[in-house]
């Protein structure tokens, strides 16, 4: 069975996530957004199909703190970390390049 995306609930376990050094992928996201919800399922597909990252969703309204720390200025933002360093992103949702920007850090 594939990976699961994991809900982030406070800024220590965010900031452990990241610290723990694994690839690690972040969807900042709202509940009132629209495009979050329309590429939600693709993001749950693309964890299945990669199990050596872990997936994870920040509501940026419940962790305004971490999505302020992050820079996100629009919904939903994707960014990956790996090594505790954050090593890409992209804005919008769009599935290609969410995929890309997976693949990416599949590849380091």
């Amino acid at each position: 069975m594939g990976n699961t995306v994991r809900e982030i609930h406070s800024t220590q376990e965010f900031n452990d996530l990241i610290a723990s050094g694994e690839k690690v992928i972040v969807d900042y996201h709202a509940a009132w957004c629209g495009p979050c919800k329309m590429i939600a399922p693709a993001y749950g597909k693309f964890s299945a199909e990669y199990s050596n990252i872990i997936f994870a969703r920040v509501d940026v309204d419940d962790l305004a703190e971490v999505s302020a720390t992050a820079g996100i200025t629009a919904m939903p933002t994707f960014q990956t970390y790996k090594g505790g360093v954050k090593v890409g992103e992209t804005k919008g949702a769009v599935p290609d390049n969410l995929k890309n920007l997976i693949k990416e850090l599949a590849s380091l």
